[in-house]
């Protein structure tokens, strides 16, 4: 489990963007006065997190930008990223370590703005394992998916602990797995987002479920954003601060509409969770927003101090290899107004 392995994982990237060809999905272009098809690739399944995308799409906030947009399911940030760079998909939703490590490697995309400024990565167990510190995870088994973004990161949230990876058990399963390897007694814990599986597994169980957040142990870092291809930000310069806008404007309207958000993924996923859970899912995404520097803008907006300090902790836990300026993986003049 070493941080430097993301940067060989993503080496496949490079030459499969580099063997993509061709233009974008939306390089087809609409019909004369109507919205353009635009795609974009989520980071995973449809779970709570996303709903603003699917409100945006059923309230027409998109269809007002003059985008029509597809909504297609992901299998992890890096094969999002890929995907993006490759020109597969216009736009994507990843998680910043991903994308930082893929830039470093040499994949043509950019962040467009994160929109979760504080990291939802956590350890998850359920309440009547007594868990209230990282030292508590000493000797225990914890679920985690090899190669995924929690499994780079949580090397430095033990590190900033003052433990080691040799102090826990990593039982490495798929992503599926992780939950029911923590209800079957498996493993003791696992590695995921407060605003995916703990509510999920809550739901399945019966059983009320805790966190160690990363965040409240020392260790924050940006987590998911919008990101696009240089191409697509080169040629179609248009169509990105359309998309820009129409997505800070779903997400505001989530923020203030959380049922109604929930209740238009309706229908989005053979595997979407029931309402309770999209509902515990969205909520807590909801509080993720904002940094001190960007309280009270719209969702999207990203101070590029919070940049510096994204990079500086990829840098020292090995996530990348080198400090670059923020502008080498974030494009702001796209931001959204207000």
């Amino acid at each position: 489990m070493r941080l430097r392995t993301l940067a060989a994982a993503l080496l496949p990237l490079v030459a499969l963007t580099a063997a993509c060809g061709g233009g974008s999905p939306s390089d087809s272009a609409a019909s004369p006065g109507g919205p353009e098809p635009v795609t974009l690739t989520l980071n995973w399944y449809p779970y709570g997190e996303h709903a603003p995308f699917y409100l945006g799409k059923k309230q027409g906030i998109f269809t007002k930008h003059g985008i029509d947009l597809t909504i297609q399911a992901g299998q992890g940030s890096v094969k999002t990223i890929q995907a993006t760079g490759g020109g597969q998909t216009d736009f994507g939703w990843a998680d910043t370590p991903a994308l930082l490590a893929a830039v470093g490697q040499g994949v043509p995309v950019k962040s467009l703005g994160v929109y979760l400024q504080t990291t939802p990565a956590s350890v998850q167990f359920f309440t009547s394992k007594n868990i209230t510190k990282p030292a508590d995870l000493k000797g225990l088994k914890i679920a985690a998916t090899a190669g995924d973004a929690l499994s780079k990161t949580f090397p430095a949230f033990l590190k900033q602990n003052g433990m080691s990876d040799g102090d826990v058990v990593l039982q490495n399963t798929d992503p599926a797995g992780k939950i029911a390897a923590v209800m079957s007694g498996q493993a003791d814990a696992l590695l995921g987002y407060a605003s995916d599986q703990g509510p999920t597994m809550q739901s399945k169980s019966g059983k009320p479920v805790s966190y160690l957040r990363f965040s409240e142990f020392g260790l924050n870092f940006f987590s998911n954003g919008l990101l696009t291809s240089t191409k697509t930000l080169e040629s179609k310069a248009d169509l990105v601060k359309r998309m820009v806008a129409a997505t800070s404007e779903a997400w505001a309207a989530a923020e203030k509409q959380p049922d109604v958000a929930v209740d238009a993924m309706q229908g989005a996923s053979e595997q979407l969770p029931d309402k309770t859970v999209l509902l515990d899912q969205l909520k807590t995404t909801l509080t993720l927003l904002h940094t001190d520097a960007t309280k009270g803008q719209v969702p999207g907006i990203n101070a590029e101090a919070d940049w510096k300090a994204t990079i500086d902790t990829f840098v020292r836990t090995g996530v990348i290899p080198k400090a670059e300026p923020p502008a080498t993986y974030w494009d702001q003049s796209v931001a959204p107004k207000g």
